[in-house]
């Protein structure tokens, strides 16, 4: 395969909704190119359980020649649960193309992955998928894209026909109609239909009028009258298309193959070029700020934006080349990972196979095996220019769920196929509690963390229960004691002697333990006050309440006695720790939780509702800022015992539309109903453990 000039290249990511026929664009673009035989087959759900479940759960990449043009495409899911790879996707390309469903409008994932792009300033395309369908329409949802995307919304097609009618598409640019034969994605131009040329003239000059003026040169020109000439509105378009103040709305039925080849013209002559790619920012491993150019002559910067787990062949990194050129047997730095690492093979996807070439450039994506490290977000640089790319914020983890495997001889193997699906997802979190003795998988939602698991079955063989997580509470003491514990037993031999006598008191919140050595006139050698210390930093491992680990207190040792020949380290950590014991139940032991600072999104028209939800919860809202368009963010604190289950609620009162961010904020005392609660279920957890 020849070279690909740098601006005979493309990108687009397509993002919308679930269900607004992104991946089935994508069949009528590969069948278009003559890569696959039919459509309909959902070419970039490659993975066996997107398959299954008919659903894209992860990035589809691919790409195809049209005309002269290579175009990449990254087909990125529409669940709010797979958001990273939907941001990802964003990132590396430069062109967007937003597919709404013509029969449901503006959808909230498309709205917030629109806004997503829009902060990111990508060029934005709008493709109204669908209009074969019933009720389908697109005039009303032109003013949903002016809102969301800030940006003037210029229609340039007609549909002819409507409904089950939907048959072709007249360009407002050329003033051309194109009428479609079936499925087949081939069409016939002709005049415009008579019924529609007086609406199309009208939808021109709308055209024209919102793309002129920023062209003080074309706005003159039009309104003395002149006519504009094809190639000065597509000029103008693409002026205002780079300035990111317009979004182009196109029309089509990926289904009927309707209006894709007219999609991809538009791409091309429009669309931003690889050399017009805006400077990625990026921080050199120095501390410096600086620029990445889309330049072959740059060094080598390239973004890790898919990683793949792959049982036969290993691990498949995907990545876009920002800068420069990756040739055959180049070695670069994943400068994140500070491996430095080989490319053995450069490929480039196409279609349903891929292309393997000896030279890469800017613009282009390509597939690489085996690297030792990386992950999903890390920058791959040339050795000597190291840096790291300054890359949109992911949203937290929501959710939790706990995981064992059914097989003991499984243990092992969780590790590591949890390790690799956690390089693959920057939104997935795992971690073994050895507090708790459990596993816990973190995730955006249910659906992510129950992919998740279904990858662990089928990518790594290891079949898991799955439970809710448990707490990581804690016990502390409230009021200041004083106790004692003498430990003497005489055995054969030697005998056992230590004496303590300790105060135990409330330290501040968040302080932890503090051991302070009162004693005077030797009544404890110093050598044993070490072993004081032990034997109660052991017992803080078990309050008495519920075997969880003390906290926050602070242990005086002011007196206590010796034997010259039965004292010894072990004598005084046992009387240590039983002194602490004793003394912790008459000290007013409470159960603390652990508490989150939260911040939810959602529609106004929902703020009262989620914040009694809230309230309910044990949460305690602490504010409310507007966001725009419709959206507020509620603040709050809410035990993390409350909020497990919170994302589904949230869910349900805002159709979808809300969502929110949770992070450890500290530790306070549960109430007393709660804190019996907790009691009774930990002593059945022990029994069901002995």
């Amino acid at each position: 395969m020849n070279k690909i000039p740098v601006d005979a290249k493309r990108d687009i990511a397509l993002i919308g909704h679930h269900g607004s026929g992104k991946t089935q664009l994508v069949d009528a673009m590969l069948f278009n190119a003559k890569l696959i035989d039919r459509t309909g087959i959902l070419a970039t759900d490659t993975e066996e359980i997107e398959k299954e479940k008919k659903a894209s759960f992860s990035m589809g990449v691919t790409s195809f020649t049209h005309g002269e043009n290579r175009i990449y495409v990254l087909d990125t899911p529409g669940m709010a649960d797979f958001m990273a790879e939907t941001v990802n996707g964003i990132y590396a390309c430069e062109n967007v193309v937003v597919v709404i469903n013509s029969t449901a409008g503006m959808e909230i994932q498309t709205e917030r992955f629109g806004m997503i792009a829009r902060e990111q300033g990508k060029g934005i395309i709008a493709f109204f998928n669908m209009l074969d369908k019933e009720r389908a329409s697109y005039q009303d949802t032109l003013g949903d894209l002016a809102d969301t995307f800030e940006r003037t919304p210029v229609l340039v097609q007609l549909p002819i026909g409507s409904e089950g009618n939907f048959k072709g598409l007249v360009d407002l640019i050329t003033m051309k109609a194109y009428i479609y034969e079936g499925n087949s994605g081939t069409f016939s131009e002709s005049a415009i239909p008579a019924d529609l040329v007086q609406m199309a003239e009208e939808a021109r000059t709308k055209m024209i009028e919102d793309i002129v003026q920023n062209d003080e040169e074309l706005m003159m020109k039009y309104l003395e009258g002149e006519e504009l000439s094809g190639d000065e509105i597509v000029g103008a378009l693409r002026k205002a298309y780079l300035a990111n103040e317009v979004v182009p709305v196109l029309l089509g039925s990926a289904f009927k193959n309707i209006g894709v080849h007219q999609l991809l013209d538009f791409v091309v002559s429009v669309g931003k070029k690889t050399s017009e790619s805006s400077p990625r920012s990026a921080i050199l491993l120095s501390g410096d700020k600086i620029e990445v150019k889309p330049t072959e002559e740059e060094p080598l910067v390239a973004y890790i934006f898919k990683s793949v787990v792959d049982p036969f062949v290993g691990k498949l990194t995907y990545m876009k080349l920002l800068s420069g050129t990756l040739k055959q047997g180049d070695t670069f730095v994943v400068v994140d990972q500070d491996s430095q690492e080989k490319a053995g093979h450069v490929i480039l996807p196409e279609g349903l196979k891929e292309i393997e070439v000896d030279e890469a450039t800017v613009g282009d994506v390509v597939k690489l095996s085996k690297l030792k490290k990386s992950a999903v977000g890390n920058t791959a640089t040339h050795k000597d220019r190291q840096m790291k790319l300054d890359l949109p914020v992911l949203p937290e983890p929501m959710i939790s769920k706990s995981i064992q495997p059914k097989s003991k001889g499984d243990i092992d193997k969780i590790s590591g196929g949890l390790a690799r699906l956690a390089e693959s997802d920057p939104t997935f979190k795992w971690e073994n509690d050895p507090e708790t003795n459990e596993t816990v998988i973190s995730g955006l939602g249910s659906v992510h963390l129950d992919i998740m698991i279904e990858r662990l079955k089928k990518l790594f063989s290891v079949d898991v229960e799955v439970g809710k997580p448990k707490i990581a509470y804690r016990e502390t003491v409230r009021k200041t004691v004083e106790t004692e514990y003498k430990h003497k037993k005489q055995t054969g031999g030697h005998g056992q002697y230590g004496h303590v006598q300790i105060r135990i008191e409330p330290n501040e919140r968040g302080a932890g333990f503090e051991f302070i050595d009162k004693i005077v006139g030797g009544v404890v050698p110093k050598n044993y006050i070490p072993a004081v210390e032990k034997g109660i930093v052991e017992a803080m491992k078990k309050g008495v309440l519920a075997s969880y680990p003390v906290v926050d207190a602070k242990v005086t040792l002011f007196y206590g006695s010796y034997h010259d020949v039965d004292s010894s380290d072990m004598s005084f950590q046992i009387a240590a720790r039983q002194a602490f014991k004793n003394g912790m139940t008459d000290a007013n032991p409470v159960i603390l939780e652990p508490i989150m600072d939260i911040e939810v999104f959602v529609p106004d028209e929902a703020t009262g509702d989620i914040m009694g939800e809230i309230t309910s919860r044990r949460g305690r809202p602490m504010g409310m800022e507007p966001q725009g368009k419709g959206t507020s963010k509620i603040i709050a604190q809410a035990p993390l015992a409350e909020m497990l289950d919170f994302a589904n609620k949230l869910s349900s009162i805002t159709s979808g539309r809300g969502y929110f961010t949770m992070k450890f904020n500290g530790y306070q005392e549960t109430p007393p109903d709660v804190q019996q609660k907790i009691v009774i279920e930990r002593q059945r957890e022990l029994e069901e453990q002995k």
